[in-house]
């Protein structure tokens, strides 16, 4: 074959190679957005049909997902520990009700909620992501309990009582009276996040925090700008549990320093390991969970004869169960484990032989029950 020859051949073959490689990235991006669609379309149906009682459940699911996929993309795709999640939570929940209570319009409020809570994120993470590990997990903890503290300290905030009387979230004549209302915003906002967490995790910056949570040295020494994505990850993790912190506030009409206790954290961390950390809908199944797991446990500890501290109980033992269960039977969580299930290919089962065939499996024949013995 001729030089030129070889080098077309060369061309067609690395084109080949490159549209193979190409092609199935832009099924899976078109496949991901197609379940979110999905995702939507059955979460506005349950909105719409699910009944008076089971809309409140529903609404703190759904609050629950959306900070669990912070978490997530936090810890599985910056390997950054945090558990003190519920700390955004409450800077956005205390925002919206700030806002709503001193007459601001509600809608500025829920706006408002996210960018504070990111804000507070990128002041405190400054000198935090300089930590690494278990000294990142304690010092995020520590951060909870001293804003939880100084909430309870500051009349401007209620002090230990909170803020009540907040205002029901409006925008100009609409106003989300029921409990219906709040459950479309709440799973709207929830698919929000999941289409902007989907981009990131596809985008270039997506990769650089895999090589970040793989390692930073490597990580860095392959160019990625390793502190700015560590902060911007955190940011982006704290304006989503800002978010949900907002929609809370508006929802129950109140806030305390009761209201977002550091279980509440821990919570949030169970929920992402059991649902699968680095995973797109592991935050999802993982909150759904343990969110109806401790909703059916609450409403066995509140029956008669039971004692008053039975639901907390039972609720420390179901995350601390879970927990232990999936990280000795399920280590990569819920999500993987069905997917990899679903991906494996079936075992192979021997052929039959043919009615005619009387060889064994080895293809000799079998031994004639009068044959001499050898």
């Amino acid at each position: 074959m001729s030089e030129p020859e070889r080098r077309g051949g060369a061309r067609t073959g690395r084109r080949a190679k490159g549209g193979a490689g190409h092609e199935p990235g832009k099924r899976a991006g078109s496949a991901g957005l197609w379940q979110v669609a999905a995702l939507g379309a059955v979460a506005m149906a349950l909105a719409a049909l699910l009944g008076e009682g089971q809309l409140s459940v529903f609404i703190l699911l759904g609050l629950a997902a959306i900070v669990t996929v912070g978490v997530s993309l936090l810890m599985g795709y910056a390997g950054q520990v945090s558990l003190g999640q519920a700390a955004f939570y409450a800077v956005g929940g205390y925002t919206a009700a700030l806002l709503g209570v001193h007459g601001r319009p509600p809608l500025l409020g829920l706006v408002a909620a996210p960018l504070a809570a990111a804000a507070f994120a990128v002041v405190i993470g400054v000198p935090l992501l300089r930590l690494r590990g278990h000294h990142l997990a304690f010092a995020t903890l520590a951060t909870q309990l001293i804003l939880l503290s100084l909430a309870g300290e500051i009349d401007a905030l209620g002090g230990s009582i909170g803020l009540q009387g907040v205002p029901r979230l409006s925008a100009g004549p609409v106003e989300l009276a029921g409990d219906r209302g709040y459950a479309f915003l709440t799973w709207a906002a929830l698919i929000v996040v999941l289409l902007v967490t989907r981009n990131v995790i596809e985008s270039r910056a997506g990769r650089g925090l895999r090589a970040l949570a793989t390692s930073e040295v490597a990580a860095e020494s392959a160019g990625v700008p390793v502190g700015r994505y560590k902060l911007a990850v955190f940011t982006l993790s704290a304006a989503f549990a800002g978010l949900a912190g907002g929609v809370y506030a508006f929802y129950v009409g109140y806030v305390a320093p009761g209201s977002f206790p550091v279980l509440l954290s821990i919570e949030y961390v169970v929920m992402a390991v059991v649902g699968g950390l680095g995973t797109l809908w592991g935050p999802l199944a993982g909150a759904t969970a343990v969110t109806l797991l401790v909703q059916v446990l609450n409403n066995v500890g509140t029956m008669e004869g039971m004692p008053d501290y039975a639901p907390s109980v039972l609720s420390y033992a179901v995350y601390s169960v879970l927990l232990i269960a999936v990280v000795l039977f399920l280590p990569g969580g819920l999500v993987p484990a069905v997917r990899d299930r679903l991906r494996r290919p079936p075992a192979a089962r021997p052929a039959a032989a043919p009615a005619g065939d009387v060889t064994g499996p080895a293809g000799r024949a079998p031994e004639s029950r009068h044959e001499a013995p050898r």
